[in-house]
């Protein structure tokens, strides 16, 4: 038996960016579009064209440019949405129009103020309409999992019969719950006439934070395409997000294998999802949660200390799939005061310290004083732990002088005096910033130019004479050295840090007669 295919209809552009506050300007949902296309979605609603010139302008530049994905448009059960739609997808190699509306008693009394019949009328006209203009046609019953299952079924019957080639089933309020979702999408599969034909879809808001759960409810009873959006963006509290959709799809291919399939999978390239993801989110201002499913901060981040342990000894203890597979380079072992010795002494391995047994144990006894009053202990903070602890770091390099000017229409220049024993060189330069120029002038000094991989500054104390600490991480020759240096002046603190990291690289190479001979 072979797999089944999943279809990905990602929302991102259309619903999501219907979440309040997440306006896109028409060259941000151009990008994010070309990125979904990468991740390998399979349609990407690409806007409501008729509400707005910016919609429909946004919609036909993604038809022009983004290929792979079929690109659907989004329109009311009316003449002139339709032709709005259809026009703005025209120049998509593949397009879609995708037509509404609503078919609960609230919805159809409150808001349409129209009879059941007029609605069944409305929805097979609109497909018909629809059908001229393309031949992928998506329906979808607005509020469909409060609506009553006899008209649901009369009215998906004859909007089939007009040609609707998607039937979309959304719970629009975020209403059902995931037993009665593939319950619903089990029963239309069986009674509507002639659904065979047609892909069933879902599209399930997670007012009850059983989004993704339902589309998954509704994936194993039938549907094979799921709307989502990355992030699980989207009105009040969002749609079925796409990652967590596709790695339940991809993680539990068991649960989905049946007797008619064997099993079902997606086209998603799931190493694209930590960069889709981080795009979304820095485009629309939307800060993912640290405990987010699949992209949070801290989805593959263990502190316990069994946890750890049980990661480094076997990844599966603790793991359900692996962070390389989202697009990310590894696992992240959160230092704090739950971690055993084991994983503390793991990462100080990471980290290029080889330590004796004595050594560990100083080392760890003084970790866990600083863990007891810190929440999270980084790696810059071990680093410190172990060279001012066990590694007393001769320092071939001293910042006797440093002079920054910089400002508003000027060049940044630094001047800096740097000494090694009894000798000292001056030396000048100008940089993109004050930093970027102290440590141009450092390198220049000391003849030395290790690669900056990791700049970072942060208050330390509080008041207006707080002191800001400076952190650098270096590396040379696949080694990696950290420095601090600590001032109430964040450019001379950041000078500091880089010549200390240095003091740190200079000493790991085994003397000081080569690197003196340089000045």
């Amino acid at each position: 038996m072979s797999e089944e295919k999943v279809l990905i209809f990602d929302t991102t552009l259309r619903d999501g960016e219907q979440s309040p506050g997440a306006s896109l300007s028409i060259a941000e949902k151009l990008e994010i579009a070309q990125q979904l296309a990468v991740l390998g979605v399979d349609i990407i609603e690409a806007g409501f064209p008729v509400s707005s010139p910016t919609q429909f302008e946004a919609t036909k530049l993604v038809a022009e440019q983004v290929a792979g994905p079929t690109i659907a448009g989004l329109a009311r059960a009316n003449e002139g949405d339709i032709e709005a739609a259809g026009k703005a997808i025209t120049p998509a190699k593949k397009k879609r129009i995708h037509t509404f509306i609503a078919t609960s008693p609230v919805h159809m009394e409150h808001k349409l103020k129209k009879s059941s019949d007029e609605v069944l009328k409305m929805a097979v006209n609109a497909v018909k309409f629809a059908r001229t203009i393309v031949d992928d046609v998506e329906f979808s019953p607005e509020d469909a999992c409060r609506s009553e299952m006899s008209f649901l079924i009369e009215i998906l019957a004859a909007v089939i019969e007009a040609g609707a080639t998607t039937l979309n089933i959304p719970d629009t309020v975020g209403y059902i719950l995931p037993y009665e979702y593939g319950q619903i999408i089990a029963r239309l599969k069986s009674d509507v006439p002639g659904i065979d034909k047609c892909i069933i879809s879902t599209h399930c808001h997670n007012d009850l934070g059983m989004a993704v759960a339902n589309s998954l409810a509704g994936v194993r009873n039938g549907a094979r395409q799921i709307e989502c959006a990355v992030n699980g963006m989207g009105e009040r509290a969002g749609n079925a997000a796409l990652e967590e959709v596709v790695m339940g799809i991809r993680t539990r291919p068991d649960f989905f294998a049946t007797q008619s399939t064997g099993g079902l999978s997606t086209n998603i390239n799931t190493k694209e999802i930590y960069r889709t993801s981080q795009l979304v989110s820095q485009l629309t201002g939307f800060v993912i949660q640290p405990n987010k499913a699949i992209v949070g901060a801290n989805a593959f981040a263990h502190e316990s200390g069994v946890h750890v342990d049980g990661i480094l000894k076997e990844r599966t203890t603790y793991e359900i799939m692996t962070a390389e597979s989202i697009g990310l380079g590894g696992s992240r072992m959160v230092l704090g005061r739950h971690t055993g010795r084991h994983g503390f002494t793991d990462r100080c391995k990471q980290l290029g310290f080889k330590l004796n047994k004595q050594e560990i144990e100083h080392a760890y006894k003084r970790f866990l004083e600083i863990a007891d009053k810190k929440k999270e202990v980084f790696d810059e903070d071990l680093a410190a732990i172990i060279n001012e602890e066990i590694h007393v770091v001769e320092h071939v390099f001293e910042l006797e002088y440093l002079h920054v000017a910089s400002g508003t229409g000027t060049l940044p220049t630094a001047s800096v005096k740097m000494k090694a024993k009894n000798e000292t060189k001056q030396a000048a330069a100008c940089g993109d910033g004050p930093v970027d120029a102290a440590y141009e002038a450092i390198r220049q000094a000391t003849g030395l130019s290790p690669k900056l991989d990791n700049y970072t500054i942060r208050a330390i104390t509080s008041g207006k004479e707080a002191l800001g600490e400076a952190t650098v991480r270096i590396s040379d020759d696949g080694r990696t050295f950290i420095g601090r240096g600590i001032s109430t002046d964040i450019i001379e603190a950041s000078a500091k840090a880089y010549v200390d990291a240095i003091n740190r690289m200079v000493a790991a190479k085994g003397g000081t007669a080569e690197m003196k001979a340089e000045l």
